[in-house]
């Protein structure tokens, strides 16, 4: 560690994303990106940011007519959006706005989850414990009905790709709401099954919802993310962010963010065909011995049948032999996890390819 770091810099454990390889004839299924384009809307729109020298300002502070857009698609008010670049920056400044620094009263998360939840904890200082998910890894609300300094988690959960119920999403939002703690429940995977809260933000102000379009909007590379919520919370939100960068959002991006997300009917068909992929993959993988978590993400979290001796995991045995045939997959090297691996949803070519090379390895077949 450098002498020059502060205290905070060096009790900092940084989160590592999904590699990223250079070789394209890789096939990649390790960090959740869409398998299919942009709509057509989406590139047109940016194009028309390009024209003439509108680069040469700065874009929309308030990034309002993607807020609008957002607010049209999810039928709430623009004042009740807050947009950021990426999902991650509107967490961290989540974490910033409603969570505080008071031993007594944790923030309350699931123990396998999204790693950036404690990660930015530890940049904010904000304590926290963590709740054990269920044998089968599934969150059971009656666990977050507990005095809290607030509560986050994601629906559908991730690695795990299960899903909450609605009923039980609003037992933990209810019970915090009569204590004024603020519930952020991250909605990057709804779309792919699973019933989004947002509806419940007229009941209870206590509720945020966070999105991402890197995953439904195939727009991993734009870097958009915006939050749902009563409008107290989103002017926090904006203290936060106009405290760090009041120009985190650049034109292009807001302007194919908003055009995405005007184009409804077709993400609803690439959806629509991630959900089938997924599903017969599942029963694909269950058919070769597999136990496979049920999901209602773009991802499959699976544990492989064959043990592997000489002390490695069977996640970390299965994360290296598929590396070593050309397909990255996600390994999680922490407890109660460690014989599993998240596998994106790629196109039907990809999981075919997956499949043959995976009922190799479960029948020894491969060379």
């Amino acid at each position: 560690m450098s002498i020059y770091w502060n205290d905070r810099v060096k009790k900092l454990d940084p989160y590592v994303p999904g590699e990223h390889p250079r070789n394209k004839n890789i096939i990649k299924l390790n960090t959740n990106e869409n398998p299919y384009p942009p709509s057509p809307a989406v590139v047109e729109a940016i194009q028309r940011a390009l024209a003439g020298d509108q680069l040469r300002l700065y874009p929309d502070p308030a990034s309002l007519v993607l807020r609008e857009a957002v607010a049209e698609r999810y039928g709430v008010n623009p004042d009740q959006v807050f947009a950021g670049n990426g999902s991650d920056e509107v967490l961290a400044f989540s974490f910033g706005t409603f969570f505080n620094s008071d031993t007594a009263s944790p923030v309350l998360f699931p123990d396998i989850t999204y790693t950036f939840y404690q990660i930015y904890a530890g940049l904010w200082n904000v304590p926290f414990r963590t709740i054990p998910l269920g044998d089968d890894f599934s969150i059971t609300g009656g666990d977050y009905l507990l005095p809290s300094g607030g509560v986050i988690f994601p629906n559908p959960n991730a690695p795990t790709g299960r899903a909450q119920s609605f009923e039980e999403v609003v037992k933990i939002v209810a019970f915090q709401n009569k204590r004024d703690r603020v519930v952020i429940v991250d909605e990057a995977y709804t779309a792919f099954g699973a019933r989004s809260v947002v509806p419940l933000i007229r009941e209870y102000p206590n509720l945020l919802t966070i999105h991402t379009l890197s995953k439904m909007g195939s727009l991993a590379g734009l870097r958009v993310g915006f939050a749902i919520g009563n409008e107290e919370l989103i002017k926090g939100l904006c203290r936060i962010r106009d405290s760090f960068n009041s120009y985190p959002l650049d034109r292009l991006a807001q302007a194919g963010a908003a055009a995405a997300l005007k184009d409804s009917s077709y993400y609803e068909g690439i959806t629509q065909k991630i959900i089938a992929t997924r599903e017969r993959t599942a029963a694909a993988f269950s058919a070769l011995g597999f136990t496979v978590i049920p999901s209602q993400t773009n991802f499959l979290f699976v544990s492989p049948p064959r043990k592997t001796g000489d002390g490695v995991s069977r996640g970390a045995a299965f994360f290296a032999a598929l590396r070593e045939r050309g397909i990255l997959v996600r390994y999680f090297d922490k407890p109660r996890i460690t014989d599993f691996v998240r596998i994106s949803i790629g196109t039907d070519e990809d999981m075919a390819v997956l499949l043959k090379v995976c009922g190799e390895l479960v029948s020894g077949t491969d060379a």
